[in-house]
């Protein structure tokens, strides 16, 4: 339309009512530019933090296979992306000056013709989630690596997946990404990201644990150079390494030489999962027995080193103790619930904290969460918790 005078703007704000001397002087006279439709721009809400992230130039990335819910990740974090609809139109109007601004610049003139690129009901809101890592594992899961002589490797028909193929999978941020490969102890095998195969795995421990013991070395104390020396021979020795990365702390002594302290729980949580993973269920007693003969000499078994892995059955007689892997359960939070209610029907708050605890949201208890997706009563005085909804 056609520019307004200053004198149409003041009989304007006569008929609504509005009284010019509870406005600024400046006024904004809007009219829509010829390109401006819904639908061309997207709004973006950050906080301070990734907002800094784009100021320095940093840049995002929005993650997910089609079938997927889009995840917005920055270099270390993760967020979900939701539509947030708005019951006020919202106007792009370029180079817009804020009430601040025009206070602080007395001398504008009192009217400002802007044009409207752009306008949208809705914008994208971010909210801090947990980045959804368990298909990292089921796709290095879909070949775990068997060692040099292994028939499939030699065929070239397997997946393999690079950094930056599980960038463009996986919907994490590289930090948590980089993080999660180690926590699940993959190796990097001529450029491709692997999981060692379990027993390809144990092969290795047990040349490792076996050597200490013949040696007499201290389990704080396992000197890389005569590992490599002595099993180079039986094995290719970034595996040696690795398996001591794995399963022990490298530091480096006074005279420069490099040692491991091995971990004493997550060997002997490794010797159980091999045991375990033979049986349906094991009598409890007997399991305890043959675990501890067939650790490493000066290593103590406790069954708390098996959070996450293997749940005991109080309740049969005489007591059990089977394999129950929390990375084998669902992501999803409901599902999980329903996957551990279906394999038990009352836990108690100690049994299935190890279930439920990589599922607790930023300052999330897991008494939050059981609130949520559990309820709750006594059996002889133990607090224990059931499935809010009936199993089907």
């Amino acid at each position: 339309g056609a520019m307004r005078s200053r004198g149409e703007v003041d009989a304007t704000l006569q008929t609504a009512k509005v009284n010019p001397a509870e406005l600024l002087p400046v006024v904004h006279c809007l009219s829509f530019g010829p390109q401006a439709g819904a639908g061309e721009c997207c709004l973006l809400q950050l906080e301070p933090g990734l907002c800094a992230e784009l100021e320095a130039g940093r840049s995002l990335v929005i993650r997910g296979e089609k079938d997927e819910q889009a995840v917005l990740c920055s270099k270390d974090k993760t967020y979900d992306m939701k539509i947030a609809d708005t019951s006020n139109m919202l106007l792009f109007i370029p180079g817009c000056k804020t009430p601040e601004q025009l206070n602080a610049d007395q001398a504008s003139c009192n009217i400002i013709h802007s044009q409207i690129a752009g306008f949208g009901n809705n914008y994208w809101e971010l909210r801090r989630c947990r980045p959804k890592l368990k298909k990292l594992r089921k796709l290095l899961m879909e070949d775990p690596y068997e060692g040099p002589d292994s028939r499939k490797d030699q065929t070239l028909t397997f997946s393999k997946y690079t950094t930056e193929d599980l960038l463009n999978l996986i919907q994490a941020s590289e930090e948590e990404i980089l993080h999660q490969l180690q926590v699940i102890d993959a190796c990097k095998i001529e450029g491709y990201w692997r999981i060692l195969d379990f027993d390809y795995e144990m092969k290795l421990l047990n040349h490792v644990t076996q050597l200490i013991d013949s040696e007499s070395w201290s389990l704080s104390k396992v000197p890389l150079r005569t590992c490599l020396e002595e099993l180079g021979s039986l094995e290719p020795i970034e595996m040696i390494e690795h398996i001591l990365l794995s399963y022990g702390r490298k530091y480096i002594d006074d005279a420069g030489e490099v040692y491991f302290e091995m971990h004493e729980d997550k060997i002997c949580r490794a010797i159980a999962h091999m045991l375990l993973q033979n049986a349906v269920k094991f009598n409890l007693l007997e399991f305890q027995e043959v675990w501890q003969q067939s650790v490493p000499e000066g290593m103590t078994t406790r069954l708390d080193q098996l959070k996450g892995l293997a749940l005991v059955d109080k309740s049969s007689r005489p007591e059990t103790i089977f394999l129950l892997k929390v990375e084998d359960l669902p992501e999803d939070n409901q599902e999980r619930f329903n996957s551990l209610f279906g394999i038990r029907e009352k836990w108690t708050e100690v049994d299935i904290t190890p279930y439920i605890q990589d599922l607790c949201a930023e300052k999330q208890t897991v008494g939050a969460l059981l609130t949520k997706y559990a309820r709750s009563s006594m059996q002889n005085g133990v607090k224990v918790y059931n499935s809010r909804r009936p199993i089907s």
